[in-house]
This record gives C-alpha cells, structure tokens and sequence, in this order.
C-alpha cells in the first residue's frame, strides 16, 4: 500500500527543547567509536578553538526525528514499521553543537515516492537554539520495503 501523499509538506514540532550535555556527546561518541579529545574534554574543545565540548556530526540523530515522530507514527499515513529500513541522512551545518545547547527540532516530511516496491520517505529536520538561531538541518530518508503496488 502507498504511502499517503497528503502528508508532503506537513511540519511537526518536538513536544520540548532537547538539552545537550557533555555526558550525551561523551556517550554518543563512545558507541561510534569516535575518540577525538574534543568530544569528551573542555579543555582540548577550548584549545580548538570551541566554548565547550561539541557534539560529532551525526549526534542529531539522537533527537532530530523527535519532531517528526508524530506524523511518521500517524495512521494516516500508512506507514508499516516492520517493514522499515533505514535509507539515508546527512546533516548540514551553520555551527556546530554544543555541550548546554538548548534545540528545538521542526520536522517536515519533504517527500515520498516509490521506486519499484518500495516507498521512501524523506524529513528534513530544522534544528535551531531556543533564541532561534538555526544550527543544522538534519535530512533523513527511511524506506518501507514492499509498500508500493
């Protein structure tokens, strides 16, 4: 079954700001694998040049779709989770995340096509500090195998 078309264009909105913290950054770049300094020192992110520790470039999966959760979770659009895999992302950067950032995250399901038998969902996530400020853009693509007809 098709995914349904009507929710191209529809944005949602996380329920509360995320708020990063040294301890999640630390963890997040653990289970990558990730062992750069300035992930888990004040002190070496301070010698780079940041204000704190920053977070690695993906660490906004951990809350980027918190937004769009409920409009990929809605009936309505048909989605079937157990035949759901993960397609792509990328991120796009104005500055970089920081230990005690506060960010909102707006989601908007940007696209869904099919190719072949599957349909692929797109999100754009706007992640921004609560003064505004845009801070990245995270884009996600999930796949639902053997959705189209």
């Amino acid at each position: 079954m098709a995914l349904n078309r009507d929710f191209v264009g529809r944005t949602f909105e996380a329920s509360a700001p995320y708020e990063v913290s040294r301890t999640k950054i630390r963890e997040f770049a653990a289970a990558i694998g990730d062992d750069n300094p300035i992930y888990r020192d004040k002190d070496a992110a301070a010698a780079a040049g940041h204000p704190d520790v920053i977070a690695p470039p993906t660490f906004p999966i951990v809350f980027s779709l918190s937004g769009a959760g409920e409009g990929i979770s809605d009936p309505g659009l048909g989605l079937n989770y157990a035949m759901v895999v993960h397609g792509e992302q990328r991120f796009e950067y104005r500055r970089p995340i920081y230990a005690g950032d506060e960010l909102v995250c707006t989601s908007t399901i940007t696209e869904i096509r099919s190719v072949g038998r599957n349909e692929f969902l797109t999100i754009r996530s706007d992640v921004t500090s609560t003064s505004g400020e845009l801070v990245c853009q995270a884009y996600n693509t999930i796949v639902e195998r053997g959705g189209a007809a």
